[in-house]
């Protein structure tokens, strides 16, 4: 499965230790994430993330082109409610949402992603792609 995993500047933290929580389970699948949360999930725990180089916003739309694409399978954004534009819907929102790949916003919803992937739960989304 192509997971990705990103995070707002301020819960960063937060999904290191997701990943760090959740390794075993993420060792078996394509990660995907941005260039500063990336390279520290890789020093944490030693995961292969392949990484998106661009700036935030550059980033999101080229995660969105894939999401309209179906070359993602589940999306763990940890979003900080506090910031301004959490209220506006971005473009990875919104692909998530047409083409029905699972996306999770807090830990709590990004732990049953997680275990469900593990479970086999999203094994349906192999044959869209």
């Amino acid at each position: 499965m192509n997971i990705v995993l990103i995070a707002d500047t301020r819960k960063y933290d937060l999904l290191v230790n997701f990943c760090i929580a959740y390794r075993q389970i993420l060792a078996k699948h394509h990660l995907i994430s941005l260039f500063n949360i990336s390279r520290t999930i890789h020093e944490n725990t030693d995961l292969m993330v392949e990484t998106l180089t661009t700036d935030m916003s550059a980033s999101i739309e080229q995660l969105a082109a894939k999401a309209h694409y179906n070359e993602i399978d589940a999306v763990v954004y940890l979003r900080d409610p506090l910031l301004r534009t959490y209220d506006t819907p971005n473009s990875l929102l919104k692909a998530c949402d047409v083409n029905s790949i699972p996306l999770a916003t807090n830990v709590a919803t990004a732990e049953i992603l997680i275990l469900a992937v593990d479970r086999g739960d999203l094994d349906w989304r192999e044959l869209i792609r």
